[in-house]
């Protein structure tokens, strides 16, 4: 009894160790520089550790305001600065978003995510957006918004609502952010994810992969992730999903493998987090979704539509569920618990 107890607490203390917030740009980058094999195997063995291989937690996204935004986000075709062809649409009514809901708790989705295409929130948003977070609670639901940049008055607002996570991706490395985006600087996205941290919510924060950047670029947004005082608890990993009118309509895909080791670097380095698989999806076959899972992929954005982009169908992902010996995730995991005092993150630092 003794000895299992030791053995225990020996492996609480070795998964104490494995959450690291002071990853160096030149281990991250040794990391991405290992033979696949070896690289997967890592992460694969980590993944276990943390989670049950054979389980993917399922979110739906739906778009709740769409189009009309005043940022440059080179990605983005609701950006009023390119001529995408998407018509804009104003914030939805509370109930046509809890109808949606309903249909995607009963499709299996646990998680659902709200996305409004804003510079940040303005006040007269904000009691609409706080009653779809009440209302997606009531339904037994997990919730999740993205809308911007906060204030800390906001992150409160919502966090007092119930609003379990709020997603605010850093899009790229420092380095490569100017070349994306001129509207918003990194340290603004670093000062949302400090303000929806201080008031009590998950941070759901990862980027972009095929915008052009190097590796040493998806490097550095690992890094800085990574080195966030607290771990975001949710990291998508977004493949661009190239749109006719957006400055980026014609770069070069991005190798499928490089992909995959972003996956398995990011679980590596976060292994107590949840790693999506979030925009891109449409564009990869069975057999990269099956490699993505093994690198260390636990959660999708499931249904039809991301924002404005198309997603596999959700049946087709339930038929490779099936295939793969795979289930919906159906409870919160446990992690290893981390300093519950957060310092503020300067990208300027380490």
């Amino acid at each position: 009894m003794c000895s299992a107890i030791a053995a225990r607490q020996s492996d609480a203390t070795s998964q104490q160790d494995e959450i690291r917030h002071n990853w160096s740009r030149s281990e991250v980058e040794a990391l991405f520089a290992l033979p696949f094999n070896d690289l997967l195997f890592e992460a694969q063995g980590l993944h276990r550790r943390y989670f049950d291989p054979n389980q993917v937690q399922v979110s739906t996204l739906l778009s709740i305001k769409t189009g009309a935004c005043p940022e440059d986000c080179a990605y983005c075709p609701q950006s009023t600065r390119y001529d995408t062809g998407l018509e804009a649409e104003k914030l939805m009514e509370v109930e046509k978003v809890l109808e949606q809901a309903r249909a995607a708790a009963a499709t299996g989705a646990t998680r659902f995510c709200m996305g409004a295409a804003w510079r940040c929130p303005k006040p007269r948003d904000m009691p609409h957006v706080v009653a779809m977070v009440k209302g997606v609670r009531d339904l037994g639901l997990e919730s999740c918004m993205t809308l911007g940049m906060l204030t800390p008055e906001q992150a409160g607002e919502l966090a007092e609502a119930g609003l379990d996570y709020y997603n605010h991706n850093l899009d790229t490395s420092p380095e490569y952010y100017g070349d994306v985006i001129t509207t918003r600087t990194y340290q603004d996205r670093l000062e949302t994810l400090d303000h929806v941290r201080k008031a009590g919510m998950k941070v759901c924060s990862g980027g972009i992969v095929g915008m052009g950047e190097e590796q040493t670029d998806r490097a550095g947004l690992l890094q800085q992730l990574a080195n966030l005082p607290h771990h975001p608890e949710s990291v998508p990993i977004n493949m661009l999903v190239r749109v006719e009118g957006t400055p980026l309509e014609d770069e070069a895909d991005l190798d499928p493998f490089e992909f995959i080791r972003t996956i398995a670097v990011a679980r590596i380095m976060m292994p107590a987090s949840h790693v999506r698989l979030s925009a891109g999806r449409e564009e990869m076959n069975e057999q990269m979704h099956a490699l993505a899972y093994f690198a260390g992929a636990n959660s999708i954005f499931y249904g039809e539509k991301l924002l404005t982009t198309a997603n596999p169908r959700a049946n087709s992902d339930m038929a490779l569920f099936a295939r793969l010996g795979i289930a919906p995730e159906q409870r919160h995991v446990e992690r290893v618990p981390q300093d519950p005092s957060p310092q503020f993150y300067d990208a300027t630092a380490g």
